[in-house]
């Protein structure tokens, strides 16, 4: 037997030993531990609204959404079967409510976003405030405070309403540190007029005895009025940026940080016609499709998609898109979290 062979088996039997009180080499996994760049298992994908309408419509007709208390098909990442998970870090999925319905009031510790994709007035109350919610709108609920779901339209037109919902659930799974409580009401008291964050925090001003007890923000819902109107006035008299086009990150106005302390939200318009410079991050993204036509190129992948539409681009996968129309998009990733981690990465690149 040769010396390589005896250590060989040597070290197999010092595997086995050790494995039995729990313990486990250190070299033979370090590559895989700290590797030399991010190596994740998900995988970009695209879900087409036409492919998953019909399957929204179907749920509604299988199951209401007080018996199912969130009536949503989640965006699964291929790479990640049975995990409910769109990333690593993050959650996803479109929730369906139909006109008469509420979705009774629960509160949970994982921080989520609400971004409407079709129909309007619906209504989401976070903490005893209402707001109607119409296509485009971003909504937050906050970590650990009531909220329920209705629908009871806008005068007297009540439609279905489809949004977009984002969760840091894989990362509060990740520290276990998941909490969840529901109520006993089929909805909670409003107390407040509606409008009243918006009016208290919405132009640029605060209350004179507020003091900032919270990261989340202040405001719930950013209406997509506001933030369509701010994407025209900068494409009109800003440089456009050759890897994002306009893109603008929503605010807490109360800090100047991010909505959200785990998800960070963005939207960012590109002019018909315009191909953005290939870039690529550490912080994996779900897009939502607002306006116009186009495709993404994510590594060799090409996608071609339009409103109502959405699809992900995981950790350090290099794209690209290109605007046959004018392209609005709304996004979201866990960008906050790397950030005060100080481990987030990216790169502006050339064709």
């Amino acid at each position: 037997m040769n010396i390589s062979t005896e250590v060989g088996i040597s070290r197999k039997a010092f595997y086995d030993e050790i494995r039995d009180i729990n313990l486990s080499p250190l070299w033979e996994a370090l590559h895989n531990l700290v590797p030399s760049k991010p190596n994740g298992q998900c995988v970009p994908e695209l879900w087409k609204w036409a492919d998953v309408a019909p399957h929204i419509e179907r749920a509604g007709r299988l199951i209401t959404a007080e018996e199912a208390v969130r009536r949503v098909l989640v965006l699964e990442n291929p790479a990640l079967p049975g995990q409910y998970s769109v990333t690593n870090s993050l959650y996803a999925g479109l929730q369906l409510i139909l006109p008469g319905e509420t979705a009774p009031p629960h509160r949970h510790v994982q921080s989520a976003l609400r971004f409407i994709v079709d129909g309007k007035g619906a209504y989401t109350a976070v903490d005893g405030e209402r707001t109607t919610m119409s296509p485009g709108d971003f909504i937050i609920t906050p970590s650990w405070t009531w909220h329920d779901h209705g629908n009871e339209g806008i005068d007297g037109d009540i439609q279905p309403v489809v949004w977009l919902d984002g969760l840091d659930i894989p990362m509060v799974r990740f520290f276990d540190a998941g909490f969840q409580e529901s109520s006993d009401e089929r909805s909670q008291t409003v107390t407040r007029a509606e409008g009243n964050s918006f009016a208290k925090f919405g132009y640029n001003m605060a209350p004179v005895n507020h003091r900032v007890s919270s990261a989340t923000s202040p405001i719930f819902s950013y209406p997509y009025e506001r933030t369509r109107e701010a994407l025209d006035t900068l494409y009109r008299q800003l440089e456009i940026d050759l890897w994002h086009g306009v893109k603008l990150r929503y605010v807490n106005p109360a800090t100047g940080g991010w909505p959200m302390p785990t998800i960070g939200t963005f939207m960012q318009l590109i002019p018909r016609g315009f191909r953005t410079k290939p870039f690529r991050s550490t912080d994996g993204a779900v897009f939502s499709v607002v306006e116009g036509k186009g495709r993404v190129k994510v590594g060799e992948k090409v996608f071609e998609f339009g409103p109502k539409d959405h699809f992900v681009i995981p950790s350090w996968h290099t794209y690209s898109f290109e605007a046959d129309e004018e392209l609005v998009l709304f996004s979201f990733s866990d960008r906050p979290v790397q950030v005060a981690l100080d481990i987030l990465r990216e790169e502006r690149l050339e064709p």
